[in-house]
C-alpha cells in the first residue's frame, strides 16, 4: 500500500452517513463502472469500512492503493485490476 499523502484519482464516491453493507454495495456497483487501472476514491463514514474495503479490495484483487483516517472520515484509493 502506498503511502504518500496524495493520490489522484479518476472517480470518486461518497458514502458518508451510510452504513454496512451500504458503502460496499455501492462500491461493488462503481467499481464495476471503472476501466481496467483506473482509480476511485472512496469517502466514508462508517468506521466498519475499515474493515470491509480492505477486505472487498483482496477477494477482488483491486488493489488498495492508500487508506487514510482522519477524525470521522476515512478514504479509500482504489485501482481497478
Amino acid at each position: 500500500m502506498q503511502k504518500s499523502a496524495v493520490t489522484p484519482c479518476d472517480h470518486q464516491l461518497d458514502t458518508c452517513g451510510l452504513y454496512c453493507p451500504e458503502p460496499v454495495m455501492l462500491l461493488h456497483s462503481k467499481i464495476d463502472e471503472l476501466k481496467t487501472g483506473e482509480v476511485l476514491l472512496v469517502v466514508a463514514t462508517d468506521p466498519a469500512t475499515t474493515r470491509d474495503i480492505p477486505k472487498f479490495c483482496q477477494f477482488l484483487q483491486h488493489k488498495l492503493l492508500l487508506q487514510q483516517e482522519d477524525k470521522h472520515e476515512y478514504r479509500y484509493w482504489i485501482q481497478k485490476s
